[in-house]
């Protein structure tokens, strides 16, 4: 009668002790989660103030191609109808290039080149100041591990940028594409190009990623910045100059006549082919006279057609993609060594 009691003890303490460890494992997972989002919480309120002007220049651009989409533009249109019934080509042309389209070319240039606050940003203040004054490290003596730190000040202010960057792409597009007849600029050129699509945010996605690998490798603040600034133009200058290249363009010829391309395209190239080859260096336009000495300066410069190469307007999303995952590739691969350079100094 006597053992029952006494078996059921073990029993007991084994479900109490089952019990315990669910307990615990619960804790270190709550704790787990709190450490995450803390760190998180701690890098929007050391940045808070940068978060509040990033917002803030966001809402102020996006205000500012609203209003000249919804008021501007009306007016402009009706100085130009003024302009036209009055036959003065010239204030025609003023009122839509000054009025409307200088306006959104200095937005697009504001939105393209807004990698360059990230990249200084990113190098100043995000990570080489607390290099600098120690508080990296820490934050490290108190729990916080160096990829967990290095994720959350990556993470929070990538979201922060994309986002920014996004509302100002879509809503650049909505204002470009609004009014076409008021805009002197093409989608091919530099600025317009990179704010119409997401190459936008590949800038600067890569400019974050390149400002950090530069602050981790000086552990510096002001030669973090200026050089994260200036190694960030290097990609910019890069695929700039060879945009052109990303995506196979299309060539037309003829064998009587100059060739251009159709309208609204990126026209690369353009000139004679001699003897079959396209030759643009060839200055065929100095050719002048009579049919008969025309054809025969040709001949001597060995001028057998013509061609012209151009992307047409179907071609702006693939190399907006190319370049974009270029841009993204260039940004991964700065993270990647930045996370190896963090664990190698402080092993």
């Amino acid at each position: 009668m006597t053992a029952t009691p006494t078996a059921r003890v073990p029993q007991e303490a084994e479900e109490e002790q089952e019990e315990q460890e669910e307990r615990e494992a619960q804790k270190a997972q709550e704790a787990a989660r709190s450490g995450r989002w803390g760190v998180a919480r701690t890098v929007l309120r050391l940045h808070r103030a940068a978060l509040i002007v990033w917002g803030l220049a966001v809402l102020g651009l996006a205000g500012w191609l609203v209003w000249l989409t919804e008021i501007t533009a009306d007016e402009a249109r009706a100085k130009q109808e003024a302009c036209d019934r009055a036959a003065q080509d010239w204030c025609d042309m003023t009122v839509g290039i000054l009025g409307y389209s200088a306006p959104m070319d200095g937005i697009a240039t504001l939105t393209a080149h807004s990698f360059l606050a990230v990249a200084a940003f990113a190098g100043g203040a995000l990570i080489g100041r607390e290099l600098e004054n120690g508080t990296a490290r820490l934050a490290w003596s108190q729990g916080i591990t160096p990829a967990r730190w290095l994720t959350a000040k990556l993470a929070v202010p990538a979201l922060a940028v994309t986002l920014g960057v996004t509302v100002l792409v879509l809503v650049f597009r909505r204002a470009w594409t609004a009014d076409q007849d008021l805009i002197g600029t093409g989608w091919m050129y530099e600025s317009v190009f990179v704010a119409l699509g997401p190459a936008a945010v590949g800038y600067a996605l890569c400019a974050l990623a390149l400002g950090t690998l530069t602050a981790l490798l000086t552990r510096r603040a002001l030669p973090a910045l200026a050089v994260s600034v200036a190694l960030n133009w290097v990609p910019a200058l890069v695929l700039t100059h060879f945009r052109t290249s990303l995506w196979p363009a299309r060539t037309v010829t003829s064998a009587t006549e100059e060739v251009y391309g159709p309208d609204n395209a990126w026209q690369v190239e353009q000139g004679a082919l001699v003897h079959g080859s396209p030759a643009p260096q060839v200055n065929h336009w100095s050719c002048d006279g009579t049919a008969e000495e025309l054809r025969r300066c040709l001949d001597d410069l060995g001028v057998t057609g013509y061609y012209a190469t151009y992307h047409p307007e179907s071609h702006f999303w693939p190399l907006q993609l190319v370049e974009t995952g270029i841009l993204l590739a260039v940004a991964a691969t700065a993270v990647a060594v930045s996370f190896g350079l963090l664990r190698r100094r402080t092993a």
